[in-house]
């Protein structure tokens, strides 16, 4: 990996952990068509940038997510999943998380449930209006249930962010509520990512030269940097147009990949 590659990803990392498109999907396609998807530092470069996504979470809730011990109860509980089916799956992860092929189904599959879940969840919104708390409290059991979902995430392509904002909506949570309970789920989710992987690397003698330190570095920041601008965006968005763009760019992305693995060159090979 050079250093524009660097910025690449991490410029992808930031404008799209927090949509519902698959930030890890994005990364794997990118890597790919840059020659450098089955690189081991590339693969640990995609994971330990997410730090940098982490901390725009934190500053920018920075008084909301500092609250509670109920609150932090609360991100542990939906945590779990994630945990549990993450160690037990650890294998069938990995080897997902080599396959374009994977991302580009995932991308189509979620893109056709993001057209259909402003017209599911319609109730939530339109009740919001006339009754601004009644969509907005989050209990352990919501929680919980969130954090399955997000284990669907666990597919490539499916997006973190979807699957759990979708899961909140399910649980009767307005868009908003949905997006940001994401938000704040995503700073364990991404931490205890980063660790794991960050320990296999470690425990398997990988060491890292001076110049992919510094490109570490550089991406948590550019990650950063952009993933302000995006989760602002973002919010903003969801709440004034919904899911709908968002489900025609993925569709229109993974039928993309499948003619181009098919019928221009194999993405698994490059």
């Amino acid at each position: 990996m050079g250093l524009i590659q660097a910025i690449i990803l991490a410029i992808i990392e930031g404008l799209t952990e927090y949509l519902p498109v698959s930030s890890t999907g994005h990364m794997i396609i990118a890597s790919s068509f840059m020659h450098i998807a089955n690189d081991d530092f590339t693969k640990l470069f995609t994971i330990v940038i997410q730090l940098g996504a982490i901390l725009s979470v934190v500053i920018l809730y920075w008084k909301r997510f500092f609250q509670t011990f109920d609150f932090y109860l609360k991100l542990l509980v939906a945590f779990i999943p994630a945990v549990v089916l993450g160690l037990l799956l650890n294998d069938v992860i990995d080897s997902l998380l080599e396959s374009p092929v994977t991302v580009a189904i995932s991308l189509i599959l979620g893109g056709f449930i993001l057209l259909k879940v402003d017209e599911w969840f319609k109730e939530n919104e339109v009740e919001d209006e006339e009754n601004p708390e009644a969509h907005t409290e989050i209990s352990y059991m919501t929680a919980l249930k969130i954090g399955f979902f997000q284990c669907l995430a666990m597919i490539p392509g499916t997006s973190r962010s979807g699957a759990s904002i979708i899961g909140g909506m399910t649980q009767k949570l307005n868009r908003k509520t949905a997006a940001e309970f994401s938000f704040f789920l995503a700073v364990p989710t991404m931490l205890g990512a980063t660790a794991k992987k960050s320990y296999d690397y470690y425990k398997a003698g990988f060491e890292l030269t001076g110049d992919q330190i510094n490109y570490l570095i550089l991406g948590n920041v550019i990650a950063f940097v952009v993933g302000l601008v995006a989760i602002k965006s973002f919010i903003d968005f969801l709440s004034k147009k919904g899911f709908k763009v968002f489900g025609y760019y993925r569709i229109v992305l993974g039928i993309s990949l499948l003619v181009i693995h098919y019928f221009v060159f194999s993405l698994t090979t490059i």
